[in-house]
């Protein structure tokens, strides 16, 4: 049996030779839906490990507090995301910083209420800044580090500020920024302190510290009718102190509101970036619409086979005219098409590998390739070419040895 299974893949591989250009063009075809394939689950892959990154040990005392619509996690982020108004929808408040720091397992809370705005430095105008509204438990909380300066401070006068890596640099002309000034909302403020570089825009917080600008949000809430606190970071004392400190949270902010329970608790055992979610749907939709690409591949297969039986007809009458079945034939044309998509999802897994590692180059997550993306990547190869062979190598099989003699090409 053994024998027989190696002259079969000879003498696929022989013909397959014989026809360079056209196993080439057929081969591409499955190339190009598999290298589709890797393609998005290695960069999906990618990102969902550097979200991973802000979920682990680090982030074991963190608990994060966010505005919900009752809806389940995806069908949460998905509203949000459809919706000109989603920070509208957010019903916590300055009180909630207050109900929750006054829990004794919590050890430091800080409010977030991100927007993007225009700001005015001298004469300049820019737009398009985005500006993080907080306290000064958000250094201790996301663990900051300071390059100048200081961080937020309730005994300063309120109208400071605190600069991202980046936005000194490209703003402010450089990490030397203190105590110059901008104008935001009608406010002057005065720059106190510039952050260390943080390289972390995709992050629980969904906010590119490098990229930001951070005031007080109690000051904040002077000017701005109605602030909008999009999440809110907390702190336990310990680890351990997790369970009983979200139990808690939930408690003490729905007898707070009322029994209102429009908001939703995470822990770091949970997914904590808001995007997590909505990320594995993309990706499987991502990936359905790239398997079209194989079914096209495959129907080029499938094709190419059919013209092979045509072509080797009198092949085939004498073969059988000297004893081989056409069990024989079969498992002949079958390999073929098998060694065909094969060989398309080893060129596609190539292309598929490059073509991630090009795009991070330019993207702050290095591609994730692991043995059940090259597992995947072979089943999808060895199923395309026993699903789109197997007609070709029947009807093969089938022939009748005496007509199949007859024919000439």
């Amino acid at each position: 049996m053994a024998l027989l299974l190696n002259t079969h893949f000879h003498l696929a591989i022989d013909n397959l030779r014989r026809n360079r250009g056209r196993t080439f063009l057929s081969a591409l075809g499955i190339a190009i839906g598999v290298a589709s394939i890797v393609l998005i689950l290695s960069l999906t892959g990618g990102i969902n490990n550097l979200i991973s990154a802000n979920s682990d040990k680090a982030n074991a005392d963190l608990i994060l507090v966010r505005p919900s619509t009752g809806k389940d996690a995806t069908e949460n982020i998905i509203s949000e995301l459809t919706s000109n108004s989603q920070f509208v929808k957010s019903n916590l408040t300055l009180e909630d910083v207050k109900t929750i720091d006054k829990i004794s397992e919590v050890s430091a809370v800080a409010p977030i209420a991100a927007s993007t705005s225009a700001i005015k430095i001298g004469d300049r105008t820019i737009q398009g800044i985005n500006i993080v509204a907080t306290n000064q438990e958000f250094s201790n909380v996301t663990s900051l580090h300071l390059k100048n300066g200081q961080f937020l401070d309730s005994s300063l006068r309120k109208n400071v500020a605190v600069l991202g890596y980046n936005i000194a640099i490209q703003q402010f002309g450089g990490t030397e920024a203190i105590t110059k000034t901008f104008t935001y909302n009608g406010q002057h403020f005065m720059v106190v302190g510039v952050l260390d570089e943080v390289n972390d825009p995709i992050n629980y917080n969904g906010i590119n510290i490098d990229e930001s600008i951070i005031i007080d949000i109690n000051y904040a809430s002077t000017f701005e009718s109605s602030i909008q606190i999009q999440q809110i970071d907390v702190r336990t004392a310990t680890t351990d102190a997790v369970p009983k400190a979200t139990e808690l949270i939930k408690q003490n902010l729905t007898e707070a509101k009322n029994g209102d329970q429009s908001f939703s608790v995470i822990t770091s055992s949970e997914d904590m970036h808001p995007a997590g979610s909505l990320l594995s749907i993309v990706s499987s939709m991502l990936t359905l619409v790239a398997s079209i690409s194989l079914i096209v591949g495959g129907v080029g297969i499938m094709n190419i086979m059919l013209v092979s039986v045509s072509e080797r007809t009198r092949e085939i009458g004498i073969r059988k005219s000297v004893g081989a079945s056409s069990g024989n034939i079969l498992l002949q044309f079958l390999f073929e098409s098998i060694i065909l998509s094969v060989m398309g999802g080893i060129l596609g897994f190539a292309l598929g590998y490059i073509g991630a590692f090009i795009i991070s180059l330019i993207t702050p997550f290095a591609p994730h390739i692991s043995w059940q993306i090259l597992a995947i990547t072979g089943a999808v190869s060895l199923i395309v070419g026993v699903l789109f062979g197997i007609y070709p190598a029947i009807k093969a099989a089938r022939k009748d040895p005496i007509a199949s003699l007859k024919f000439y090409r």
